[in-house]
């Protein structure tokens, strides 16, 4: 494992930038990923350092495992490396994980990598992608300190450097190390362990809130109709834009997103739902995400603030 002085993001740049390091090869992910994946993905097609396959996304917000077990088959004897989130970071579906490991090791005639942005997992659900061949996570995510994160490596994987300089973290990611922020990082991987109890308790009162979200307005519809994380809901309301709504229930007091987090300032509609269902639905895609101590009190207030909101388009 090494760690990353820029989190989930520079964590998932390191493991897919570095797989094409070594040689050219097929990169295969999806239109569901994280920008830090993505982007590179395109990067890296323009430089012409890999093949990028855009894997086929399921409209319950799951990618086509079958299809990717196809487009896998016809890269031959091609290096090839499948990178997937283990949670999607807007829907919190779960993706299948475990499904994609078996089908990528059992690719035995050519190297075959699967990296896993378990960002969104680590501390919500049970056994994040334990298979997997290399796995992010991001400090703040867990309740730990910001901008620092870290790259988990199954035993055996090599990792090349995108940065030179000195010899720190095994000469793959040179530079000094924060000591307090790498402390933090180590209380809060701890903390993780034990959090997937705590946030299975919020599903009753995420699936409180999603029906109570529905009940608002007549159109409104979850987006991702699969097994979830307990902690979060995407609605689309038709007739509203989705930065508009955060907007409004801002002033409500209610903190909401109209995608992830590195989307704050674009009004660009969410990729993600756009991906699974389309850009009109994606308009008036709203996240909303709940942590381990939010209470019964705070669920109800938010719904009291969603139906004022929302009222207002009646």
């Amino acid at each position: 494992m090494c760690s990353s002085r820029r989190g989930g993001t520079e964590a998932n740049n390191l493991a897919v930038r570095s797989f094409f390091e070594e040689a050219p090869g097929v990169l295969l992910t999806s239109r569901l990923e994280h920008p830090s994946i993505t982007r590179v993905a395109e990067v890296l097609a323009r430089e012409r350092r890999a093949r990028v396959s855009w894997i086929v996304v399921r409209n319950d917000g799951r990618i086509d495992v079958d299809g990717l077990a196809r487009v896998l088959a016809a890269c031959g004897d091609e290096r090839v490396l499948i990178a997937l989130q283990a949670v999607n970071h807007e829907t919190g579906v779960i993706q299948p994980v475990d499904d994609v490991v078996a089908l990528a090791h059992a690719r035995t005639h050519a190297e075959t990598r699967v990296h896993v942005d378990a960002v969104q997992a680590w501390g919500r659900i049970e056994n994040v992608a334990a298979g997997a061949d290399s796995r992010s996570l991001a400090a703040h995510k867990i309740r730990g300190p910001k901008g620092i994160g870290a790259l988990v490596t199954r035993e055996g994987v090599t990792i090349r450097p995108l940065l030179v300089g000195g010899a720190q973290e095994r000469g793959i990611r040179p530079g000094t190390i924060d000591p307090i922020a790498a402390a933090g990082l180590a209380v809060a991987a701890k903390h993780a362990r034990s959090s997937p109890a705590r946030y299975s308790a919020l599903a009753p009162l995420r699936d409180a809130l999603e029906r109570a979200l529905l009940a608002s307005s007549r159109d409104a519809r979850v987006n991702g109709d699969a097994p979830r994380a307990p902690h979060v809901t995407n609605v689309s309301f038709p007739g509203w834009n989705g930065a508009e709504l955060v907007a409004a229930l801002d002033l409500e007091g209610v903190a909401v997103s109209s995608g992830s987090a590195c989307s704050a300032g674009t009004i660009e509609p969410s990729p993600v739902v756009g991906a699974m269902l389309g850009e009109a639905r994606a308009r008036s895609a709203l996240r909303v995400s709940l942590g381990e101590e939010t209470s019964w009190d705070d669920v109800n207030s938010a719904i009291a603030a969603f139906a004022k909101v929302i009222a207002r388009s009646a």
